[in-house]
């Protein structure tokens, strides 16, 4: 059985401020030893549930966030910028099952931790068929896409009730309990690692018996933007379409596509960022 774990940072157990998840400096090497446990963890459990394979796509910042020779069971590392699947990069038809660790709230939910979707300059919020989502929703696109279930989620309460209309029958690891964006209350790292472990073992178990990402075909992701100026740029992208002063709407039959569009706004509108 092969895995493929797409892991971010801001829900990560111990991680409140974004000096630990931007180098450089210590609060950075300290969030990057926290997200290194947690994605260890996660392969762990994997293998002991009797995965054979293991792709772990670095979705963070920069993705480059993880010493690669202190991977567990071997995993493959997938990191660096400009990748076209963004955060779902190395998925295709050969993954059986998807992993979505370390995830945080969307900008526009409730209070969840260094919330955002994608880009927080830019995305002021994102519907999945009309249900307001988070980047787990939108990255699900990719694994409907490539026939594999999405059966495990980490992160704080947020992330985790985020993904329900979307993945229901995914195994959860609740790590942090969110107060406000910038505070939380946190199992210590350890437990932590623990609790992901049992929940990706038992993620793996279950995996053939866990349907594909709930997401209703022709697929629709309406994008609400920050500023109207962004909306404008958003619109050039092929399958973009504005639809409001500050909203575009990218809708198809293939879920892929729909994700590549959303990819292309996430990388275009930067230049309506005003840097």
């Amino acid at each position: 059985m092969k895995i493929f774990i797409s892991f971010d940072m801001e829900g990560v157990a111990g991680i409140v401020d974004w000096a630990q998840c931007r180098g450089p400096g210590q609060p950075y090497e300290e969030g990057r030893a926290l997200l290194l446990g947690e994605v260890n963890a996660a392969i762990d459990g994997a293998l002991l549930g009797g995965a054979t394979e293991v792709v772990v796509n670095d979705s963070h910042g920069t993705m480059n966030n993880l010493n690669a020779a202190e991977l567990h069971g071997r995993a493959v590392y997938v990191a660096g910028r400009h990748k076209p699947l963004y955060m779902m990069e190395g998925m295709d038809a050969s993954v059986d099952a998807v992993f979505f660790v370390g995830y945080h709230g969307s900008i526009s939910g409730t209070s969840s931790v260094l919330s955002h979707t994608y880009n927080p300059s830019v995305v002021s919020q994102v519907e999945l068929n009309g249900v307001p989502c988070g980047e787990s929703g939108i990255n699900g696109l990719v694994a409907l896409a490539c026939g594999a279930p999405v059966v495990l989620i980490t992160g704080d309460q947020q992330t985790v009730t985020e993904g329900d209309p979307f993945f229901k029958d995914a195994e959860r690891a609740v790590v942090k309990e969110s107060i406000t964006r910038f505070a939380a209350a946190q199992l210590h790292p350890l437990d932590a690692r623990d609790k992901i472990a049992g929940a990706a073992l038992a993620a793996v178990q279950r995996a053939r018996s866990v349907p594909l990402p709930d997401i209703a075909l022709p697929a629709r992701l309406d994008v609400h933007m920050q500023t109207a100026d962004m909306a404008e740029v958003a619109s050039w992208v092929k399958g973009a379409q504005r639809t409001g002063t500050r909203k575009v709407r990218i809708e198809g039959d293939d879920p892929l596509a729909v994700y590549r569009s959303f990819v292309g706004i996430t990388y275009i509108t930067r230049v309506a960022e005003g840097r």
